[in-house]
């Protein structure tokens, strides 16, 4: 997994019952942007330390100059 500042990160609810969640990221803390990342989320804006699993989805964020 590959994140950069700015990125969502979608973590899917993993029982029934716990919603999806997203959260930006803040700071990548791995080397070429990989985990752990210091994140905040988007519904109580919670922050932590994270490093995603497999029920995580990268959404990058839009590059400046691409419209």
């Amino acid at each position: 997994m590959q994140a950069s500042v700015g990125d969502k990160l979608l973590v899917h609810g993993r029982t029934v019952g716990h919603h999806d969640r997203t959260a930006e990221v803040l700071q990548v803390l791995g080397e070429n942007g990989t985990p752990p990342y210091r994140v905040k989320f988007d519904d109580d804006g919670h922050e932590a330390l994270m490093s995603p699993g497999p029920d995580t989805v990268v959404r990058h964020h839009p590059e400046a100059g691409a419209r």
